[in-house]
Order: structure tokens, then sequence, then C-alpha cells
């Protein structure tokens, strides 16, 4: 079951287009904290996600902080309610150094990004 739940929101999220994963995002989280956590200056890029008006992201670390936020809040959203998710992403996690996930994924530094994807892997199969 743990295996199938990660699985299937690893696959979610590199199928997904930029407009699903920002849209699904800015509805769990908001506008503003999907730029926050993509590293983009100006939630008008997020709107421009939504919309469809842009289809892919130039910068690949912005793609690869909100691929990993949508692969995180779907994988999230198999065993918890949306307000459970969204609880997760911005509160203190012990597994973080008592940082929220979303301020450890706008820094974006790969070793942090990995122990994000642990602490949510965590939180969903309750280990």
């Amino acid at each position: 079951m743990a295996a199938s739940i990660i699985a299937r929101g690893h696959r979610q999220a590199v199928e997904a287009s930029v407009q699903a994963m920002a849209s699904l995002l800015s509805e769990l989280l908001s506008r503003r904290m999907t730029a926050y956590i993509a590293g983009v200056d100006n939630i008008k890029t997020v709107s421009r996600w939504i919309s469809g008006d842009v289809t892919s992201i130039r910068d690949s670390d912005a793609e690869t902080r909100l691929r990993m936020a949508f692969e995180i809040a779907t994988m999230l959203m198999q065993v918890d309610a949306p307000e459970v998710v969204r609880a997760w992403f911005i509160s203190l996690n012990p597994q973080l150094g008592d940082s929220t996930p979303v301020e450890v994924m706008h820094r974006g530094e790969m070793d942090d990004l990995s122990e994000v994807m642990r602490a949510a892997r965590a939180f969903a199969t309750g280990g």
C-alpha cells in the first residue's frame, strides 16, 4: 500500500502539465505560496501557468520545486483531506529541523528537498 501511494504520486508529478501543477497547488495552498515554493517573484507568473499562457518553465530549479510540491500534495491527498495536506506544508516539521516544508522547498537546496520528500513519505505512510 505505502509503495503504491508513493509510486502513484511520483507518476502523477512526472506526467503533470505546468498548468495542472500550478492549478492544484494554488487551489490547495494559494497562488502566493505556490510562487514562493517555486521561487518566482511574481504571483502573475503562477496565474499565467494556470491559464495555460505559459506551458513550460525556463528555470529548471523552479520546475523541480513545483513538481516536487505537486508530487507531495497528490501523494498526501491520497491519504488525508486537503486541509490536512495544507497544514502539513505550512507547519513546523521536526524532521526538517522545525522548519516548514514550504520554507525548505523555497530555499531549494537539493539535500533539503530530499529531506522534505522523506518527511512527506513518512507522513503519508504513517512512518
